[in-house]
């Protein structure tokens, strides 16, 4: 399995940073996209350096509505892809994406995506949001678009399928970082507050974030 990150806060090379996150997951022949950051344009610049076409992206899975994570549906919507979003999305932005796409899938509990890829389900109170929930063989790994739930409550709704090896992604607020003292892969991405703090307190298990990143599960 490998991830991409194709849009967030940072960026290497060619790629255009911006506030925001979004990640590719390929896995078993299955293209994941998961968010789309927070710009149409940027987005599509970024998946054409990287050489990844619309069509070729077989899910789309969102987080959560913020516009941060949905901005860029514009640049990946295709008639051939399915869309996993929270039950609690919006009616307008559900219908919006239901004309444009083969299928749209309301999360509310765990559930499977593609083999090996799941969602914890919607989780959280004012801010409801899934997580995805990758199969490695050190465990399992959880993706988070902003972690407004709770990175503690993601991550114990993730031993649903396992143990948990790594987390990826924003963290916005956590600060309990000796949660992640047992997690054996950290990569804080886009919105996580206390990046460098944990950079500094888990050199030996940090991984870079940014556009252009390749993570190799």
């Amino acid at each position: 399995m490998k991830l991409r990150i194709v849009y967030d806060n940072e960026a290497k090379g060619s790629l255009k940073s911006d506030w925001g996150f979004s990640c590719l997951i390929e896995a078993d022949n299955s293209k994941i996209l998961f968010d789309t950051g927070a710009s149409d344009d940027i987005l599509s610049y970024n998946m054409k350096q990287l050489e990844l076409r619309r069509e070729s992206i077989d899910v789309i899975a969102l987080s959560h509505e913020h516009w941060d994570h949905v901005g860029g549906l514009d640049a990946v919507l295709h008639p051939e892809v399915e869309v996993y979003l929270p039950r609690s999305f919006s009616s307008e932005l559900k219908k919006t994406i239901a004309k444009q796409v083969a299928k749209v899938i309301e999360v509310s509990g765990p559930g499977d995506i593609t083999p090996g890829v799941h969602t914890t389900g919607e989780l959280g109170l004012k801010t409801k949001e899934q997580s995805l929930v990758l199969e490695t063989e050190g465990g399992v790994v959880v993706l988070t678009g902003c972690a407004h739930p709770g990175l503690k409550n993601i991550v114990d709704a993730a031993t649903y399928f396992g143990d948990v090896y790594g987390v990826i992604g924003g963290f916005h607020g956590c600060d309990k970082l000796e949660l992640l003292r047992g997690i054996k892969k950290i990569i804080p991405c886009h919105c996580t507050v206390h990046k460098e703090q944990i950079m500094a307190m888990y050199s030996e298990k940090v991984e870079w974030c940014g556009a252009g990143a390749v993570i190799e599960l």
